[in-house]
């Protein structure tokens, strides 16, 4: 008996990438394809499609390869599950950024067969994705690796410490609400449309920060936000007393040791946070939890500029369990869950920002399976 493949997306501007995908997908059976509706889109991504759902349906109806195709009916990474159930496939088929804890969940309470794709180009033909494809729009996104809320003065009152970021080339459209600093990112955009213009970088960090926090703003962004997002490489962001600006910025740009972090930073795909979540909610910051979070961020600098890859995990762990001492919302049982399910083969984790989802990031000496894999701006 032929097996039945589902596979899931959005498919906005359809090229060759897609139809290796669902050639790849089609090589195990009978293709269903299910879509994204434009309001799932805009959840996730923050963006309205190109191309409308019912227009990118027709497009993937059209193929070859695609027995039948629909509009999922439900929201969020899990749009499909009401399909997947009355459809019940042999096979769900994944590219490596579409993997979730989720899905592997939902796959196995079903039966079926969770597949990852190598994703293959077609012979001769490049290397393609939507993201790429939309790269007109250079500007970064950023991921802080430690110390993260020392750059608001409710916390930096207690005592005083650095944020350690990172600046991320765009290859990956990180989900909204996910810690990426994709809001700042969109102030970018309005503010210099396609790519960061030549100039000082704390001038325009600063300017990034007040376009993003005009007079009258009730919640102040941190500026590690668009300070991570304007300067290249891995910064060391140092914060006085009660500051919204750091009094020092160092930054990193070696390729030896960029190359370093990309090679052990491994992040796997959860869920944005929910809209309406609160984390300042229940909070318990003070002079002993602000300096913990402050030397673990310390110690994940040192370990950077010593190539100290157990110390490097170690800080980060440590900086993320001083966050949560402070802010206890930042997780709950799913994301536990999954610390613990990746605990044995990472040497430290974090979640992406502040937030309660999005993604979590590993520091490992092996690849981990079925992981994104980051590409630092130079």
């Amino acid at each position: 008996m032929t097996k039945k493949v589902f596979v899931s997306g959005c498919y906005d501007m359809l090229h060759s990438g897609h139809i290796a995908f669902f050639i790849e997908a089609a090589s195990h059976g009978e293709l269903y394809v299910g879509l994204g509706s434009d309001r799932t889109i805009n959840q996730l991504k923050g963006r309205k499609t190109i191309n409308t759902d019912h227009e990118r349906l027709y497009m993937v109806q059209a193929l070859k390869m695609v027995k039948e195709a629909w509009i999922n009916s439900g929201s969020g990474l899990m749009d499909f599950e009401n399909e997947v159930v009355d459809l019940h496939p042999d096979i769900f088929f994944v590219n490596e950024d579409g993997f979730t804890p989720d899905k592997q969940e939902f796959c196995s309470r079903l039966g079926i067969d969770l597949v990852v794709s190598r994703r293959i180009p077609h012979e001769g033909l490049p290397t393609r994705s939507t993201t790429a494809l939309r790269q007109e729009c250079l500007i970064p996104f950023r991921l802080d690796l430690a110390g993260g809320w020392l750059d608001q003065p409710f916390v930096s009152k207690y005592y005083p410490g650095p944020v350690i970021t990172i600046s991320l080339e765009p290859e990956i459209e990180f989900n909204d609400r996910s810690g990426m600093a994709s809001s700042t990112r969109k102030k970018a955009i309005d503010l210099w449309q396609s790519d960061i213009p030549e100039g000082d970088p704390e001038k325009l960090a600063r300017t990034l920060f007040c376009v993003e926090n005009p007079p009258g703003t009730n919640y102040i962004s941190g500026s590690q936000d668009s300070i991570g997002i304007v300067y290249p490489g891995v910064n060391h962001i140092l914060y006085p007393q009660g500051n919204y600006w750091p009094e020092k910025i160092n930054s990193i740009n070696e390729e030896e040791t960029l190359s370093w972090i990309e090679q052990h930073l491994y992040l796997i795909n959860l869920s944005p946070r929910e809209s309406g979540y609160d984390v300042l909610s229940d909070t318990k910051i003070n002079e002993t939890s602000a300096r913990e979070l402050a030397e673990a961020a310390d110690e994940v600098w040192q370990a950077i500029e010593s190539g100290d890859l157990k110390g490097f995990g170690k800080g980060i762990r440590r900086s993320f369990e001083a966050q949560v001492a402070m802010f206890p919302h930042m997780v709950n049982p799913y994301i536990q869950e999954q610390i613990e399910y990746y605990t044995p083969e990472s040497l430290g984790w974090k979640i992406s920002g502040a937030g309660g989802g999005g993604y979590l990031v590993l520091v490992a000496d092996h690849p981990i399976k079925n992981s994104i894999r980051l590409k630092i701006r130079r």
